[in-house]
Parts: structure tokens; C-alpha cells; sequence
């Protein structure tokens, strides 16, 4: 349970870093067609760290507020983005069903995964990605044209799962799919952005339902794994932001 006993210090920086992961979520999610949850889990696991939060349900409540934090986000990115005429519609379409699959199944996991599956998983699908834009460059291609519809659903699945066990909307998962099939970044971004809205909302439903069993382990004022101040502490600010940085990501070079 959640412990009252905080030194107030540490609350002013635990306030600090929860409105820095609100603004850099914003930015990311604008630049990167990212819904930020790559940021938000980490603060948000030393928030609850601090707070006493019991190490069982720790990473299952992060990914869960992160994913809830995401949705409002990443739907405002996708917006500007879609104003700038960036977004392949197409790809949205053939990967929302699915993508919300994938998270179904992300989220039945994390009801009875234990929390350092879902560390090594956060782990490992984030160095795969750093690893394909620090070192893949244009090099790292499958082919110049997007699949067919089969191939599509298993990427579609494959986004959903990931972003499901990382707690992010699935716009680094989903811009490494686009560019290895010959996507412009710029585009890839804005598609990405887009994709991520039914993943963060669906995701969120999830581990919502998935908490409910565990709702006697969990903080005051959340619902399942979902920490409703967390949610209500970042996502304005997020929310604010991202429209930012999509005007950023259309203004920079593609390297």
C-alpha cells in the first residue's frame, strides 16, 4: 500500500520529475510519433518506489498509467501530424485490429506475469530499437514497399504485444516496421502516432481489468493498474506539448 511517511522533500522532486516526464512524454510524442511511456515507466517506477508501492504489482501499475497517460498524447500527435498531410491512413487501418489484439493479450500476461518478466521485456525491446537507429541506419531494410495484408496483421500483432508488456502506444515499434520497409521517417512518424491511439486506449482498458484481482495490493486512487494521479499529474502537461513537437519533427532534417 501506498505509505504516507515521504520526507517532503522528496516529494518536491518526485513533483519535479513527474512534470519533466509530462513535458518530455509531450516532445516525444510529437517528434517521434512515440507516445513517451519509454520515459513515464521509469519515473513513474521510482515514484511508486518511493511510495512503498509492493515490487508484485510496481511494473504492472507503471505500464498501465503509462499507458493511460499515452492515449490523450498521442492523439493530439497524430492530429497535427494528420493536418500536415504525413499520415499513411492505410496503415492505421490494416494495423488497428490487430494491434488491440496484440495489447489483449500484453495485458492478460501482466495479470499473472510476475514483474521482472515485464522489466526484461521493457528492457530488451528498447535496446532493439536503440540499436536499429544507432547503428541500422538505411541499411537495415527489408524491402522499399509495405507487405501485404497477411504480413501486415503480424506486424499489427507483434506492435500491439510489445507496446502492451513496455507500456508505450507502439510508435517506436511501429516507426521501426514502416522505415525497414522503405517508409520516409517523417511519415513513418506520423503514421506511428496515429497507431499508437488504439493501443494506449486499449492498453489502458486492459490493465484495468487485469488489476482488479489485485486492487488490495495497489495505492489509493487506482483503478486496476492504473494510477488515476499519475494519469491526472502527467497528461495535461503531456497533452499541451505534443502538438510542439510535431511542428519540431516536420522542421528537422530526417538523419
Amino acid at each position: 500500500m501506498l505509505s504516507l511517511s515521504v520526507p517532503g522533500n522528496e516529494l518536491v522532486w518526485l513533483a519535479l520529475a513527474v512534470v519533466a516526464a509530462g513535458v518530455v512524454t509531450g516532445l516525444l510524442a510529437g517528434v517521434f510519433g512515440v507516445g513517451g511511456g519509454a520515459v513515464v515507466v521509469p519515473v513513474l517506477f521510482e515514484v511508486f518506489r518511493i511510495l512503498n508501492v509492493d515490487d508484485s504489482v510496481r511494473m504492472q501499475l507503471c505500464i498501465g498509467t503509462s499507458l493511460a497517460v499515452i492515449g490523450p498524447t498521442a492523439w493530439r500527435s497524430y492530429r497535427a501530424h494528420r493536418a500536415r498531410g504525413a499520415v499513411i491512413e492505410g496503415v492505421i487501418r490494416a494495423w488497428t485490429i490487430p494491434t488491440v489484439i496484440g495489447v489483449a493479450i500484453g495485458a492478460a500476461i501482466a495479470a499473472f506475469a510476475p514483474g521482472d518478466l515485464l522489466k526484461i521485456a521493457f528492457g530488451v525491446i528498447a535496446l532493439v530499437i536503440a540499436a536499429r537507429l544507432l547503428f541500422g541506419g538505411d541499411r537495415w531494410r527489408i524491402n522499399d514497399e509495405l507487405p501485404g495484408q497477411p504480413a501486415m496483421s503480424v506486424y499489427g500483432l507483434l506492435i500491439g504485444l510489445g507496446s502492451s508488456l513496455m507500456g508505450i502506444s507502439g510508435g517506436s515499434l511501429a516507426t521501426f516496421a514502416l522505415t525497414l520497409h522503405g517508409r520516409p521517417i517523417h511519415q513513418a512518424v506520423a503514421t506511428a502516432a496515429g497507431v499508437g491511439v488504439p493501443i494506449s486506449f486499449a492498453g489502458a482498458i486492459g490493465y484495468i481489468l487485469a488489476g482488479l484481482p489485485h486492487q488490495g495490493a495497489l495505492p489509493p486512487f487506482s483503478l486496476g493498474f492504473v494510477s488515476l494521479i499519475g494519469v491526472v499529474a502527467i497528461t495535461p502537461i503531456s497533452s499541451l506539448v505534443s502538438p510542439l513537437g510535431a511542428r519540431i519533427a516536420h522542421a528537422l532534417p530526417r538523419r
